[in-house]
């Protein structure tokens, strides 16, 4: 299905040009996945909002990674593991954090840890997580805010990965030094 357009300003549908601007001022360049998403400006539109209000949320640049993060080595998302790595270290997450998301291996903290539990949770059953699994995450420290702030993250990271593995968009070249393949390493969501 690579035969998706990937747009830029000229070739863009007109109610996603504004989109395309905003986008290249905040990256300095048009991301792939915003190329694609250009086809449809409410696809794009949709996905820029969700981005911006689940950076909104309560949750830190750790957090903020680790369920997208999460999220994206679930989904074996080729488009998105790459550019997360690069913009967690933008946004100063440790490089243990990103790796062992990467890997898939424990994280430095329990709290984060129960956080991907959770995610992981929440992403394999569809939502239907059990009161255990909910009780053991609020044990962790979070409330049902973060239950909520989490299912925002999942909407964007299954818009974004889904969108990726359809059009194949090829990864960024800014982002090609941090590729990433599945390890043997997966981990069980309990």
């Amino acid at each position: 299905m690579s035969d998706f357009p990937m747009h830029d300003l000229e070739t863009a549908p007109d109610g996603s040009k504004a989109l395309i601007e905003n986008s290249m001022k905040a990256f300095g360049r048009l991301p792939g996945l915003h190329k694609v998403l250009s086809e449809s400006p409410q696809a794009y539109e949709g996905y820029q909002l969700l981005h911006k209000l689940f950076t909104e949320t309560d949750f830190d640049a750790d957090e903020l990674t680790v369920v997208w993060q999460t999220i994206n080595v679930e989904h074996e998302c080729h488009y998105c593991v790459p550019a997360h790595t690069g913009i967690a270290k933008m946004m100063k997450v440790s490089d243990d954090i990103t790796e062992a998301l990467r890997n898939e291996t424990a994280l430095p903290s329990p709290k984060l840890e129960a956080l991907r539990t959770f995610t992981l949770q929440l992403v394999r059953a569809r939502g239907n997580v059990t009161d255990e699994q909910v009780q053991a995450f609020f044990a962790a420290g979070y409330g049902h805010r973060a239950v909520l702030d989490v299912v925002l993250g999942l909407a964007q990271k299954t818009m974004s990965n889904y969108i990726n593995h359809m059009a194949q968009t090829p990864v960024d070249d800014v982002f090609k030094p941090l590729l990433w393949t599945r390890s043997e390493n997966r981990i069980a969501a309990e």
